[in-house]
């Protein structure tokens, strides 16, 4: 009978308990029903730091997502899900005790991107991205990347836009923009001056107050302005001194304050670092995450060390940018995207970004697809789809060079064929066998940079006798983590020079055409033997369409319109920067991997080279086409405080074909020198058939005519006489319109970021 009346007390304090837990609860504020303050304000400390502290993995885990935020099911917080890439979502493809598999599209590189010249383009390819990343039940995209490419050695440059940051700023924000049409969130990086591999992690780069604001910072300023991304990575670097995650000059004087950015901030995917440094600078979560950073956080609170207020206003960052996920909203991830339709997109933007950097005598399109095609170098049969490191993207396939020609109707020599396939085989086996070929390192052997086979005079030349035309494909590509090297990388190989050599004597003797194919991450030396092939087409790392895109402009399917988004540099000795780079890996000096000045400082790609009259093999902005435009009817009017550039373009070719218009802008003397001209705008034509017309019309403000000047924390445009360049590139100007601007502009800005060390400038 006792036992019995306890049985049931305790069945009662039970039952009480529950009915409590369940009244507080359902009186506990909840996330998207009260507001967001409530909900920070019933959070506990250690809630709060885990906010701010990124987990390895959730309970809804998606195999190799790159992290996850803290869930607080009791205030009705989510997990939200990030990924990488900037060139396509990156998750594993097959699972364990999983039938279904899990592919992503590979999107062409950052680099081809731009070279498209196309705002609409890409925003419908940042759709195509958005789309597939919400499919697959992730909730933000670790892309794009808006770092300017100081030099073409960058491991990283096919993962970024341009050498210019309004080409770079532009591209950006029409992928934010059609990523997060979507509903899901685009994150930009690497914010900022992670322009080197090398020693990434902790290099300093020293960069003037000027440089920063106009060339490095630029890019991301315009992006958030027109785009707002609901997060931004803070990069691993070190930038004047201090590491940009724990920068209250870049995250919060010129972030938020400058530029009004709304979003969150993450570090890029490091170790524990100073937590609470960086949450007062404005570092809103911590990724990966470990449980140290959390004890950090709770310990310097604890300890009056961090202020609350610093921790709260993070976490409310941090809420807000969670009500807008799918996960938050509960969407319920099909995992099975179109890819079918993505793979269509792939393949129009990379035929679309490819530039044309040769074509005497018309040797391209080649429009007889019975043509018996002489198809040269390893890179033809096992060719490059995109970069390595976190921009690897699991795609279902890869269309190889020899592929895509072949898809579209050309015979490609049978011998040939087979010898090149047996040596890819040959040199697949023996890359296995290579020390360390495991982790990321694995991952890039398996597309590698297949070494140059040598190739027998006499066989070249019975080749020549029997095929119609030769086709030879040069392959680079790079990744995170490595910077590239000179030697048999931004320039040829000796066997490559000898190959290349060879194959143009013996055809060229029998008057046939030799056509290059540059399958390459970002600038190669071509002015030591581009004279030597008739045509040369540079196709970038064009994603896994590769092939069939190749062959859409070699046959004429797609008339090429890509213009170049940086400068091909004679030398790589003339490029500024390279006076300031790591060379040939680490070095055993601490100049420029500890520490890095930029002593170029503005003097980055087109603006040293034009205003420095120094010679460049291709310059910005170049690119040919099938047919000719001309440029006709240019004006420049002033209209509700923005100016406005016109300019008639006419198909005067015998073939349809799209025009990139350049706008660059001269500015008068004032107390800083200045370019020679500076990208302010530019407009693409639609596809205009021989004898069609029509205007282009590109905007830009007086504060885009704007330098910015160091001892007054200012941009400036000076009063005076302005000339506006319409070009077809930085070196083929068509038009010079003037224009007047009656005031200075002056606009105050934070006196932030400047170097702690004195920094020489490039003197010419």
């Amino acid at each position: 009978m006792i036992m019995t009346i306890i049985k049931k007390s305790f069945t009662l304090s039970i039952a009480v308990i529950v009915c409590i837990s369940g009244l507080e609860a359902k009186n506990l504020p909840q996330l998207g029903v009260n507001s967001i303050d409530e909900v920070v304000a019933a959070m506990t400390l250690e809630e709060k730091a885990q906010m701010l502290v990124g987990i390895r993995s959730a309970t809804r885990d998606i195999p190799d997502a790159a992290g996850y935020t803290y869930d607080i099911p009791r205030l009705g917080i989510p997990t939200t899900i990030s990924a990488d890439g900037p060139v396509g979502l990156r998750i594993k493809p097959v699972r364990d005790n999983d039938p279904n598999t899990y592919f992503c599209t590979e999107f062409p590189c950052s680099s081809l991107l731009a070279s498209t010249w196309d705002i609409q383009l890409i925003s419908k390819v940042g759709e195509a991205m958005g789309q597939e990343v919400k499919d697959y039940g992730i909730d933000v995209l670790l892309g794009p990347g808006l770092n300017i490419q100081r030099n073409p050695l960058n491991g990283r440059n096919f993962e970024y836009f341009s050498e210019d940051p309004i080409l770079t700023g532009k591209m950006g924000a029409a992928m934010v923009n059609g990523m997060q049409s979507i509903g899901i969130g685009a994150c930009i990086k690497h914010f900022a001056g992670n322009n080197q591999e090398t020693n990434r992690s902790n290099n300093d780069a020293r960069i003037s107050q000027r440089a920063l604001r106009e060339l490095y910072l630029k890019g991301f300023e315009i992006c958030i302005k027109e785009s707002n991304p609901w997060t931004l990575m803070a990069s691993y670097n070190r930038l004047n001194g201090d590491f940009t995650q724990e920068n209250r000059d870049l995250l919060t004087s010129v972030l938020r304050e400058d530029w009004g950015y709304k979003g969150i901030v993450e570090t890029d995917w490091t170790d524990q670092r100073n937590t609470p440094r960086q949450v007062k600078a404005g570092n809103d979560l911590m990724m990966p995450g470990c449980k140290g950073q959390v004890d950090e956080i709770i310990e310097h609170v604890k300890k009056g060390k961090l202020a609350q207020a610093d921790v709260d206003l993070c976490v409310k960052r941090i809420l807000e940018y969670i009500i807008k996920t799918p996960s938050f909203k509960k969407y319920k991830a099909s995992n099975k995207p179109d890819l079918k339709a993505h793979a269509i997109v792939s393949r129009e933007s990379a035929g679309e970004g490819m530039v044309l950097l040769k074509n005497e005598g018309n040797a391209l399109p080649l429009n007889q697809q019975d043509l018996k095609v002489a198809l040269f170098g390893a890179n033809s049969y096992k060719s490059i789809s995109g970069g390595m490191g976190a921009a690897n993207v699991n795609k279902p396939y890869i269309i190889d060079i020899v592929q895509g020609l072949e898809n579209a109707g050309y015979a490609i020599e049978p011998v040939m064929k087979d010898i090149y396939e047996k040596y890819r085989a040959y040199q697949e086996v023996k890359i296995t066998q290579e020390p360390n070929a495991n982790g990321w390192t694995f991952i890039s052997y398996r597309r590698p940079i297949l070494p140059e086979m040598e190739v027998d005079k006499a066989f070249i030349e019975s080749r020549a006798q029997e095929t119609d035309v030769a086709i030879l494909s040069f392959g680079r590509t790079s990744r995170e983590g490595t910077d590239r090297k000179v030697d048999g990388d931004f320039n040829l190989t000796e066997t490559e020079r000898i190959l290349l050599k060879q194959v143009c004597k013996e055809f060229h003797a029998r008057n046939k055409k030799v056509i290059v194919v540059l399958n390459v991450c970002s600038a190669v030396e071509t002015s030591s033997w581009k004279d030597l092939p008739d045509a040369i087409l540079l196709a970038w790392l064009p994603g896994m369409e590769n092939g069939n895109a190749v062959a859409d402009v070699i046959s004429g399917k797609v008339n090429p319109s890509g213009k170049l988004p940086m400068t091909y540099p004679i030398d790589y000795a003339d490029v500024p920067s390279s006076r300031n780079f790591p060379m040939e890996g680490i070095s055993k000096s601490r100049k420029d991997v500890d520490y890095t000045n930029y002593e170029e400082d503005i003097w980055v790609g087109y603006r040293y080279f034009t205003t420095a009259s120094k010679d460049v093999s291709y310059p910005f902005g170049y690119g040919l086409s099938y047919t000719v435009f001309k440029y006709s009817n240019a004006k420049v009017k002033q209209s509700k405080g923005m100016w406005q550039a016109t300019v008639k373009v006419t198909n005067t070719g015998k073939v349809s074909g799209k025009e990139v218009v350049q706008l660059y802008v001269a500015a008068p003397a004032g107390d800083l020198r200045k370019p020679s001209c500076e990208l302010r705008a530019f407009g693409k034509t639609r596809l205009l058939s021989p004898g069609e017309s029509q205007v282009v019309t590109m905007t830009f403000s007086s504060f885009d005519l704007s330098s910015f000047h160091e001892d007054i924390s200012s941009w400036v445009a000076d009063k005076g006489n302005y000339k506006a360049l319409f070009a077809a590139s930085v070196s083929d100007i068509r038009i010079r319109v003037p224009f007047f601007l009656s005031k200075a502009n002056v606009i105050k800005t934070s006196n932030a970021l400047a170097p702690k060390t004195t920094i020489n400038k490039l003197d010419f």
